[in-house]
């Protein structure tokens, strides 16, 4: 805003003229009041004089104060001129700069909306990546099998609890710790294996590493792989270590088996061809010898047959394409039938078998046939492993609260080795400690634990001392009321 003061130019510099009159005037008078000292002339014209020019210089001064307020007047009113566009620029420039501001916020607030919907969205992502780190670390601590994850530089980034109990450290609070101090000297096999396959940047490499546990040795399929970032550079290794000593167990197991099976099976079938051919040759001349020959034969057809039949119920079992055929019947009944079967063998061995008298209401509701072959398996399993002039003693109980009935084979036998009792019932297995008391396939007891608790719902159980002899034996649900059936 400018105020622009304009003054004419006809205006007369007044100040500078009235002090000259004045001047002028004082001169006058003194040069008059000279002449009249020297000339004589009276005090009156002096004065008269002097009243003239005072009032010509009074009119004088008043025309000036005039012309001056004339001036103060066009000045004021130029400035209030002046001053109301100016107010009109500033009303223009005020609402030009309110527009500005009105569009500048309106553009900030915009830009602050699209920012906040920004943050939500970032914050939503967040929200989401935490919750699969959260989940991704909870499938890797639950995982059974051991998780190392280590970065570019060997140092430990995470770990599952199987892994800490795996290399013997805590998998809390070790991160970033080189993984080479963290995994004891038996394991080196290990540390070396990641760090071949970080130089390498092998994508996967698997191999087996055996690490030792005692007298038991554990085997794990070990799988290592390179992690690699956008750069394809590697920025870490993951190891998964998974235990297969059982499976290789297992199979070794397998292999014994069927090194066993053919072993009895090449058995009987040896010693049935032999006899056939000695009859065939006419070597048993006579009616007896004849006979014992068939008894042999006879007697190795049936062991044959009961080893076939027993891989096959096994398979079925599992499979379960059995067929069961139940009905209430007496245990301790059943028992007095199977004995027959078992007697020949113990009296070879001088064992004397103890039973009980059968009870009417120990029932429970069984197939024939199958509940049969687990108490012939048992008896069996008994006297094959107690040495001569031991005894094997049978029991029945009725558990009217638990209602059960407990069947109990109890033998004076080499018994079995405390971390051995639990592998009993399994599938192929055998105690090696006992391979020279007697040989065997290991399918019997598992047989059993099929037909008891798979087929029959009932539950089998084990206890034994090493040179004192063990307690095999089985529960089964009480028929209540039920009628028992004798068969034969």
């Amino acid at each position: 805003m400018v105020l622009r003061l304009s003054i004419k130019k006809r205006s007369v510099p007044l100040v500078p003229i009235g002090v000259g009159i004045a001047a002028f005037i004082l001169a006058a008078a003194l040069l008059v009041h000279l002449w009249q000292r020297s000339f004589g002339v009276g005090w009156f014209i002096v004065e008269a004089v002097c009243c003239v020019a005072g009032a010509m210089v009074v009119t004088w001064l008043g025309w000036c104060l005039h012309r001056l307020l004339e001036s103060v007047t066009s000045i004021a009113r130029q400035l209030k001129q002046d001053g109301e566009a100016n107010k009109l620029d500033s009303t223009d420039v005020a609402d030009e700069l309110a527009d500005a501001i009105a569009s500048r916020i309106d553009h900030y607030r915009q830009k602050q909306f699209t920012l906040e919907e920004q943050i939500k969205q970032l914050q939503i992502q967040l929200q989401l990546a935490q919750r699969q780190k959260h989940n991704t670390d909870a499938i890797i601590y639950s995982i059974r099998d051991a998780v190392i994850v280590v970065d570019e530089f060997n140092r430990l980034l995470m770990a599952n609890e199987a892994a800490g109990k795996l290399f013997g450290f805590d998998y809390k609070d070790s991160q970033y710790n080189p993984i080479s101090k963290l995994v004891k000297q038996d394991k080196e096999e290990f540390t070396s294996l990641l760090n071949k396959s970080r130089i390498n940047k092998s994508r996967a490499t698997r191999r087996e590493l055996t690490f030792a546990d005692g007298d038991r040795p554990r085997t794990f399929d070990c799988i290592v792989s390179c992690v690699y970032d956008k750069r394809e550079q590697v920025c870490g290794t993951v190891a998964v270590l998974h235990n297969i000593t059982r499976e290789k167990e297992i199979s070794q197991m397998k292999n014994d088996f069927v090194s066993h099976v053919s072993h009895e099976l090449k058995t009987p079938l040896a010693s049935i061809t032999a006899y056939a051919e000695m009859l065939a040759d006419g070597e048993a001349a006579d009616e007896k010898t004849q006979k014992e020959f068939y008894s042999i034969i006879q007697s190795q057809a049936n062991r044959l047959s009961r080893l076939i039949e027993d891989i096959l119920n096994t398979a079925r079992i599992e499979s379960g394409l059995i067929k069961v055929d139940k009905k209430p019947m007496s245990l301790a009944i059943l028992i007095a039938e199977q004995l027959g079967m078992i007697k020949g063998y113990a009296e070879e061995k001088d064992i004397e078998i103890i039973t009980q008298k059968p009870i009417i209401f120990d029932q429970a509701y069984v197939d024939h046939d199958m509940m049969s072959q687990v108490i012939v398996n048992l008896l069996s399993n008994a006297v094959k492993y107690t040495p001569n002039g031991g005894t094997v003693t049978i029991e029945t109980q009725v558990d009217e609260i638990a209602k059960v009935v407990r069947v109990k084979v109890i033998d004076t036998g080499v018994g079995i080795p405390e971390d051995k009792v639990e592998h009993v019932f399994d599938k192929f297995y055998r105690v090696k400690e006992n391979d020279k008391q007697a040989k065997g396939t290991g399918l019997g007891l598992n047989l059993v634990k099929q037909i008891v608790e798979k087929v029959h719902e009932g539950r089998v159980f084990v206890t034994s001392k090493v040179n004192q002899g063990s307690t095999f034996g089985f529960e089964l649900p009480l028929a209540v009321n039920e009628p028992a059936t004798v068969t034969g």
